[in-house]
């Protein structure tokens, strides 16, 4: 476009030259008509940039309706009866699951996490882990076997029953744009300001919630960026607790986080779990160390299980986890530097 400007303009001048040398146009003539051209050649130009403005934006306007237009991939079963549960007990019966065929990632997992206690998951990267804890939001469905919540085969019920009655927590804490105050109302809609407000407290975000400026109109920005790990962390498990789930998922929930930071989300959570059935997957093995039953998840299997002084003393993988961490936080030794002389 714009070398074809150029050639337009020198053409215009060689026109016009022309017309003043040749057929007796004045000057005048000249200069009122290169004006004009001149004035109408960026409106022309912005005008064939309109054409490329448009396919750009088109681009993403396909790739948003090929996304809605797209069939779901859970199919409806709001026909299913609903779950209800008592005391929360979550078992796994011999469950295989693979993400492509012959790929299996849960190889005849069998484990019960008890009611109103913390069951806990650790193990190395690619053991399965984070996918027992998608097996049982149902975001898959499992090849063999039974996921069962107090008895109830949780493939027999619907899946909006099941995922309200859990809340899950997850290292990678999704906010929306919005403010604190809708972020945490997430967790049950309808919730009046002073359930907002407990839940806050009870995660004990509501003294750096009130710190902002706006407080809990403070908007978080987009996926929380204008605030920090910790706090986000701390108003996902506000929203947890303002949801009253009696099962409890929690994924790394402080993995990326810093000492101070993780001491704060680790109290919020404490209070998240009293008296819920909650399995937490960890690699902090000293942040389950209380937990009711450990178990070792390696290659979709469990290899062992126990509580934390009884794996130590069996000497296995946990001990070994266990030691390595140990060592890995141990302060290294001062180096000497030799002066030269």
């Amino acid at each position: 476009m714009e070398a074809l400007g150029g050639f337009a303009i020198a053409g215009a001048l060689v026109y016009g030259g022309f017309r003043v040398i040749e057929t007796g146009a004045t000057p005048g003539q000249f200069f009122s008509f290169l004006a004009a051209f001149m004035l109408a050649y960026e409106p022309a130009k912005r005008l064939a940039r309109l054409n490329i403005d448009l396919n750009s934006g088109l681009v993403g306007v396909r790739v948003l309706f090929d996304v809605i237009d797209h069939p779901p991939t859970e199919q409806p079963d709001e026909d299913k009866p609903p779950l209800t549960l008592s005391a929360a007990h979550v078992e796994f019966a011999k469950v295989q699951f693979a993400y492509r065929p012959g790929e299996k990632v849960i190889r005849n997992l069998s484990f019960v996490a008890e009611p109103g206690s913390v069951t806990a998951l650790v193990g190395p990267s690619g053991g399965g882990k984070s996918t027992i804890l998608n097996l049982i939001l149902r975001f898959y469905e499992i090849d063999a076997g039974v996921i069962a919540i107090d008895g109830q085969d949780i493939a027999g019920v619907s899946r909006r029953s099941l995922r309200s009655q859990v809340a899950y927590v997850g290292q990678d804490v999704f906010l929306f744009r919005g403010s604190v105050r809708e972020n945490i109302a997430l967790g049950r809609p309808g919730a009046t300001e002073a359930e907002i407000v407990a839940a806050a407290k009870a995660a004990y975000a509501h003294d750096f919630i009130m710190a902002f400026p706006r407080g809990y109109d403070t908007p978080v920005g987009e996926h929380g960026m204008r605030v920090a790990g910790g706090e986000r962390q701390r108003i996902s498990v506000a929203r947890a607790l303002l949801k009253d789930a009696p099962v409890i998922l929690l994924d790394e929930a402080t993995a990326s986080l810093d000492s101070e930071s993780e001491r704060q989300v680790q109290r919020a959570i404490e209070r998240l779990c009293r008296g819920r059935t909650t399995i937490v997957i960890a690699h902090r093995l000293h942040t389950v160390v209380d937990a009711r039953r450990i178990f070792v998840i390696e290659d979709g299997m469990v290899t062992e299980s126990g509580r934390h002084d009884e794996l130590l003393c069996k000497n296995g993988r946990y001990a070994s986890f266990y030691r390595l961490q140990l060592r890995d936080q141990e302060p290294s030794p001062p180096v000497a530097i030799a002066s030269s002389a």
